[in-house]
């Protein structure tokens, strides 16, 4: 996993041991989630139905993506840029409003078509008591029209904010931006069904590199991670810890 913060990676990678018992195991494991879903998923496939042009589309939207942004997000110890963004009722919420109640855990992700996103969702959910339990909220942004965060509001039954970066300025605040290859977006659509722009808005055909902040009183970016593997997510246990250490 590339990680935002080299200097942090072996925080995250012994949090499992750094955490007291009690809250290792109050928050579960997204590695865990992610490995489960992927082997139903195989056992019920029966190979990649993609072809091997479209495969290698893939592929290279992925090499590309890695090369075109080897350091994605922001560092440690940089002040998080504010913002001010429509949640999925249509509210307006600043970030820097939410930092005056308690630290903030933040969360960019790719929206509610992403299986992955919503393996990670899911894991914060049930997260939340020991995110709570440290004084922090979390907040979620994505590129997604508030009525497609609402759908997901209701259906999973998400008690924190979803935020919808309509004009793209958040992403590309935190350093995460990226446009997705017209070539990717037919795979997307030959294959799956799936068309970024009934999501994001007409022509927007943009996404996020997936990332997690932990943000502190004061504005300031005391840890996290991000990665353009869309696969890889921060684990709810090393937020855990680095809100224990705040």
């Amino acid at each position: 996993m590339r990680t935002l913060y080299q200097v942090a990676l072996p925080v995250f990678l012994l949090t499992a041991l750094a955490l007291p018992p009690a809250a290792a195991e109050s928050v579960p494991s997204y590695e865990q989630a992610r490995e489960q879903f992927e082997a139903e998923r195989k056992q019920k496939s029966k190979g990649s139905k993609l072809s091997p042009e479209d495969q290698r589309i893939m592929q290279q939207a992925g090499e590309d993506l890695a090369e075109n942004m080897p350091d994605p997000g922001l560092k440690i110890g940089e002040k998080a840029p504010d913002f001010t963004l429509p949640n999925a009722f249509g509210d307006s919420v600043s970030l820097y409003e939410q930092l005056k109640k308690g630290p903030v855990v933040l969360v960019f992700y790719r929206g509610a078509w992403c299986p992955y996103c919503n393996l990670q969702l899911h894991t914060l959910r049930e997260s939340l008591p020991a995110i709570k339990a440290e004084g922090a909220q979390l907040i979620t942004v994505t590129p997604q029209k508030p009525d497609k965060s609402l759908k997901q509001v209701k259906e999973d039954d998400y008690p924190f904010e979803i935020l919808s970066d309509l004009d793209s300025s958040a992403m590309k605040a935190y350093n995460l931006y990226f446009e997705v290859p017209m070539e990717l977006v037919d795979v997307y659509r030959r294959n799956f069904g799936l068309d970024l722009a009934d999501y994001n808005g007409d022509g927007r055909y943009v996404l996020p590199v997936p990332a997690t902040y932990i943000i502190d009183r004061e504005g300031v970016i005391r840890a996290g991670a991000a990665d353009v593997d869309y696969k890889e997510r921060m684990e709810p246990a090393a937020i855990v810890e680095a809100l224990q250490q705040l």
